[in-house]
């Protein structure tokens, strides 16, 4: 009989777990609709329903670090593509998404809270404005490609941080390795977007290469 309830919780929580992680994905795949596919007042309609999306997924199930995730993300983008004083708003509760998320299971989605939480202390303007920390977001996003070394999104967000800090052959090798990360099937517009982000990243870097070496400067 033991044995039996053993069992049974075991396929409870099984299914749980399949559960959300279909509830993620829808959540993945509209986000990456509508950041990659709308522009304008269509873009943040999308993303205050997105938001929303994102908030019953986190209520139902408050102890996934995957929910968290998907809903900071959705947070930090908004932020974004919003602006403005409501974009500090978003920013600091993606940061309390990302950090619970690390609490539960920093290892969830690949590291992807390290990821996303190390962009947003580059991003976020510094004090008095805000958060941002550049030593915290290297910390951060280091701690997400020792996670996940090959993936697209910890290298090219590395990537980028390495160019904000104008460390362009870092910048170069990091971003090159996101480019040819493999791909993820289940997420083609994400990849998609992400890719020409690549390429658009690597051209700024490349003529600041350029740029340095007619100038004689060392990177």
């Amino acid at each position: 009989m033991k044995i039996y309830l053993f069992l049974l919780a075991m396929m409870v929580s099984f299914s749980a777990s399949a559960d959300v992680m279909e509830q993620v994905a829808e959540v993945q795949h509209h986000w990456a609709e509508a950041n990659y596919q709308l522009k304008g007042k269509a873009q943040q309609t999308r993303f205050e329903a997105l938001l929303n999306e994102a908030d019953t997924v986190v209520q139902a199930n408050p102890a996934s670090a995957e929910a968290l995730i998907w809903r900071g993300i959705v947070q930090s983008s908004y932020a974004g593509i919003k602006g403005g004083l409501g974009a500090l708003g978003l920013a600091k509760a993606a940061r309390a998404d990302f950090e619970q998320a690390l609490k539960i299971n920093d290892k969830a989605l690949a590291g992807s809270a390290y990821t996303s939480l190390g962009t947003l202390y580059f991003k976020v303007p510094g004090w008095p404005l805000g958060f941002g920390d550049n030593d915290k977001a290297e910390q951060m996003l280091k701690q997400a490609l020792e996670i996940n070394p090959e993936g697209i999104d910890s290298n090219y967000f590395y990537g980028v941080f390495m160019m904000d800090q104008r460390q362009y052959q870092k910048a170069e090798q990091y971003l090159l390795k996101a480019q040819q990360a493999p791909a993820r099937p289940d997420r083609p517009v994400a990849d998609q977007g992400r890719q020409q982000e690549i390429t658009d990243a690597l051209q700024q870097v490349r003529y600041q290469l350029r740029t340095h070496q007619h100038a004689g400067i060392a990177d």
